[in-house]
This record gives C-alpha cells, sequence and structure tokens, in this order.
C-alpha cells in the first residue's frame, strides 16, 4: 500500500545521509563489488528486496551483528521511518536505499551477496503483470548470478496464490527449496522469526503466512 506523499520526508531523510543512499544520493555503480569496503569490513551480506518501515531488518540485523545488511526500497517516504529505526538501535552494521530492484545488477557484482530476503512484496495479481513479482524466473536467474555459490533466498507472504507460484518458479529455475511451511506462526521456523510490520498486522487478522528458503547454485 503506498503512503500518503511526504514532502518534508526529502530533507529530513538527510539526518541518516551516512548510511541511507536517497533518490537524490543514489548508490553508485563504483560500489558494485566492494559492498564490504563500504561496511569497512569483511562479513556475509545480506539484502532485503521491499524494506518497507524496517521491522525485520533492523531486528535481524541488532540479532546479527556479524552480518552486513542492505534495505532497498522504492518509496523514500517509507524508507524514512526504516532509517529512524536503525538509528535509533545504533546499528552500524546496515545501509538503506531508495532503488529500484529492476535494476540491481547495477550495484551489486557477481558472487557478492550471500543471502536475499523477500518479504510480502507486491504480488501483482494480474496475470498479465507476471513479469512483475519479484519470484518470477527472470528476477531469479538475477539473484543466481549475484549470489555465491549456494547462496539463498528466504521468502515470505501471506498471499497463497503468489507463493504457489514462486514454488513453481523456483522449480523452473531448477532451485532446492528447503523450509517449506504454509502456516508459519504454527510451525517449527517461528521461534527463529522475526516479524515484518505488514506480518504482524495481517497475522493478528488470522492470516497464515507462507515461507520457504530458496538455494541457489551455480
Amino acid at each position: 500500500m503506498r503512503l500518503r506523499r511526504k514532502p518534508w520526508i526529502d530533507e529530513a531523510i538527510f539526518d541518516f545521509s551516512d548510511f541511507v543512499y536517497t533518490k537524490g544520493n543514489s548508490p553508485s555503480e563504483e560500489m558494485k563489488g566492494h559492498w564490504q569496503e563500504v561496511f569497512n569490513r569483511p562479513a556475509p551480506l545480506y539484502v532485503e528486496l521491499g524494506t518497507g518501515k524496517g521491522d525485520f531488518i533492523s531486528q535481524t540485523a541488532l540479532k546479527h551483528p556479524d552480518v552486513n545488511f542492505i534495505g532497498i526500497e522504492l518509496q523514500q517516504d517509507v524508507l524514512y521511518y526504516a532509517a529512524k529505526k536503525v538509528k535509533e538501535l545504533g546499528l552500524s552494521n546496515v545501509r538503506l536505499m531508495v532503488f529500484n530492484i529492476e535494476q540491481i545488477e547495477n550495484i551489486f557484482a557477481e558472487d557478492e551477496v550471500d543471502r536475499f530476503y523477500i518479504n510480502f512484496c507486491d504480488p501483482w495479481p494480474k496475470a498479465r503483470h507476471a513479469k512483475r513479482r519479484l519470484t518470477y524466473i527472470s528476477f531469479l536467474e538475477k539473484y543466481r548470478r549475484l549470489l555465491k555459490n549456494n547462496g539463498e533466498l528466504f521468502f515470505k507472504t501471506d498471499n497463497r496464490p503468489l507463493f504457489d507460484f514462486s514454488l513453481e518458479q523456483f522449480n523452473l529455475a531448477n532451485l532446492k527449496v528447503n523450509a517449506v511451511t504454509f502456516d508459519l506462526h504454527n510451525s517449527e521456523y517461528q521461534a527463529e522469526n522475526i516479524m515484518t510490520e505488514y506480518e504482524r498486522k495481517f497475522s493478528g487478522f488470522g492470516e497464515k503466512i507462507n515461507r520457504c528458503e530458496v538455494t541457489f547454485t551455480k
């Protein structure tokens, strides 16, 4: 859901310019292949595709200080709230950016990423929009190039048709799918689960959450 436009965020977001790349300060292709240098340390690189207001990435980064995290979000007005959470927690292992995921190969090099997270992405329910889904095979092939061998994709959604479609796409791409559940909050995987703000809201309405882990081999 798109939030009401807040023009004041265009200025306020620069308060977080030490770790946020905005519309006017986009990550350059010079960073491609050099993210360890940006973080100033060697560490696994986990990337969340669609960060929203940042509940998931901030809490996950807090739990895993030995991992470098990048959160990508198309809507700057949404990313502002993620930046506030990262700042409040004092997380030095997070970078956030306003960026179009379709261009992801412009900012990451082959074999640079260890794991992608896709949490509650737009399901694009109309069949003619299938190619826009972040689990469509053309996106999966991009992820394969950017992930290290045996790199991972962790996927969550409350949309069962999207989940079923995604499982078909994973199979089409010859990917290994593990830890599949159609009811995450009543599964063995719930103990390690960190909820997004969307997940917290809709699971409270009784919506079941689908989740799986996908492994990419070269």
